[in-house]
Formats: structure tokens, sequence, C-alpha cells
């Protein structure tokens, strides 16, 4: 009796034993976005979670905080946070970490990369590598790019197709100085505001129009408060980047790095598949709801072109020349 008693004992031990060194094994990890899972960008963390969750049996989890939680809402602090150890992984916004990483301000010239195209020869070329390594040298490890998407301009005035349709249009920008100059240029006045801030401002007509993909103009039901003129014009692109906080990357295996990097390109990929084919059902929900699409022209579209040239040379030299120089390289071979 005593014997078995004992060795029950010791049976019980050691599950009890490989149970807590199961549990020491597994981590989790925090990951911020600003948006939650009802946008493309918040299930883009989302399937990133699911993918390292059931790769790594479980033994490897991250948590998603949408809403830029973990910044008390403010995405503007997204990239510092990280970089100081308070956020371990983040799927960001290149507009966001823009004033940390000022490289990143290259997917922000007004009407530089026209299509996707485009953007995909910039972020799979040479110039999307050396956005990394800005990124990298900025305290933050670069893993994938995903996409916000291209930003599209509505208002509650009219149609708009040429520049000066913009003439005194109050437009609600991020708080970005590249956005406040290409507004200026075409005649505008730009009121950087946060997205909190702009809805109750577009209801009460405090400001007349904003800019943000399509993505987000359908399912924030954009066009519910007031917003019944849209343009698509493709003037910049938003992509997104999976990161990781260096400290936190360098405290993982080299199988768990692989694991984790992978995972985020192949949920960037899935993510930016799906928002490029949603595009086409957005704009028929959004027209049946009454809103008004101009499409430009070519013409037209080099009339916005035009009128925003000044500010390259503004900006040119504060992301750098040769980065510019590089990504117009990679999209004329492609």
């Amino acid at each position: 009796m005593t014997l078995r008693f004992s060795r029950l004992t010791m049976l019980l031990a050691g599950s009890a034993l490989l149970c807590t060194t199961l549990s020491a094994q597994a981590r989790e990890l925090s990951v911020s976005t600003v948006l939650s899972d009802a946008f493309p960008w918040g299930q883009a963390a989302e399937k990133w979670a699911e993918l390292v969750e059931e790769r790594s049996g479980g033994e490897l989890t991250l948590r998603v905080y949408p809403n830029a939680q973990l910044v008390s809402g403010d995405q503007t602090r997204e990239f510092s946070a990280m970089r100081s150890g308070l956020i371990d992984l983040a799927v960001g916004s290149t507009i966001n970490w823009s004033p940390q990483v000022p490289e990143l301000n290259l997917f922000s010239l007004p009407f530089f990369m026209r299509d996707y195209a485009a953007v995909d020869s910039v972020t799979g070329g040479e110039a999307g590598k050396q956005v990394f390594a800005a990124i990298e040298e900025g305290g933050v490890v670069p893993l994938a790019w995903g996409e916000n998407g291209f930003r599209q301009l509505s208002n509650s005035k009219g149609p708009i197709d040429e520049p000066s349709d913009l003439e005194g249009l109050k437009i609600r920008v991020v708080g970005s100085p590249l956005f406040q100059d290409t507004f200026e240029a075409l005649g505008a006045n730009p009121t950087q505001m946060s997205w909190a801030d702009a809805k109750p401002a577009l209801t009460t007509g405090a400001v007349d129009g904003q800019e943000n993909p399509l993505s987000v103009f359908d399912v924030a039901r954009i066009d519910q408060v007031g917003q019944t003129n849209l343009t698509l014009w493709n003037y910049m692109n938003d992509p997104l980047v999976f990161a990781a906080n260096q400290r936190v990357w360098g405290s993982l295996s080299a199988e768990d790095q692989d694991l984790l990097r992978q995972a985020a390109v192949d949920a960037g990929e899935w993510e930016i598949a799906m928002t490029r084919e949603e595009e086409g059902e957005r704009r028929a929900a959004i027209t049946e709801r009454g809103v008004d699409i101009v499409e430009l022209t070519e013409a037209q579209h080099m009339a916005f072109v035009q009128a925003t040239q000044s500010v390259y040379d503004t900006w040119i030299d504060k992301i750098g020349e040769s980065l510019v120089k590089t990504a117009r390289s990679d999209m004329a071979a492609n």
C-alpha cells in the first residue's frame, strides 16, 4: 500500500513538473494595431496571431490590442512605445510611424505611386529593403508588409475632379506635416485631428471632407456623416508593417524568430490580397448607399500631379533623394 502510494505521489509530482515546464515554455506577446478586426488592418493582426498559435502548437501566442489601446488611443506614439518596450509587436501604418522614421514618408508623396503594381515594385524592391533598414535603425525590427490601401477623398460639398474644387475646403487629415503641405498646395484648408474627433466634426460640418482608404470609408459608414461625394484619386498609399521590439526579438530562439517572421509574411500576403479583392464590392456597396463617385481621367490626374509638384521640392531631402530615386527605378523596372 505504501509503495503504491509512493509511486502515485511520484507520478503526480512528475505530471505537475511537466505542466509547469510546458507553462514556462508558453509565451504571450502583445500586438498593437490601430483598427479593430472589423477592418482589414485589424484582420491582418488577428491572422498573424492565428498562424503563430497554430504553428507553435500554442507555445507562442499573440494577444491583439486594437484601437491603439496600448498607447491610450494616440496612434502616433505607437512606434516610440514599441521601441521602448511598452509594446512587443505591432501591425503599424507607415503614416503613423513616419515622424520617427522619415523614410516612411516615401509612401505619402502625393501621386508618387499610381497603382498597386507600383506599390508592389517599391515594397518588394530595393527601396523596400532600404525602408526596412531605416525602420531597424530606428530601433524596431520590421518583418513583413501589409496594406491599408490607397487613400481616397470624400466631402459634403460636391464632386471634386480638379484642384480648384478643393479651394477653401476644410479637409480632415492625419497628423503628418506632409499631408498638411499636400492639401495646402491644392488650395484646401487641412485640419489635423484624431479619427475620434473627425466623425463628430464631419457630422456638424466643422470640416467638409476627409481622406481614407475605401475599406475605412465603407466599414466606418462615412457616408452617414454627410460625405456623399467620393473621389477615387489614389493620391497616396499606406502600406502596413509587421514589426517587433528589438529586445523581444532578440529574446526569441532562432526557430521562433523564423516562425514569427514567416507567419507575418503569410498574414500580410493574405491581407493584401483580401483588401484588393474586396474593393469592387465595397465600391458597389458605397454607390448603392447614394454616394456619388468620381474617378479621374488621365488629364484630371495630371492636373493634380502638377498642382502638388512643389511638395516634392520640400520633402525629397527629408525622405532622402537616393531613396526616392531608388523607388522610381523599382517602379520603372516593373
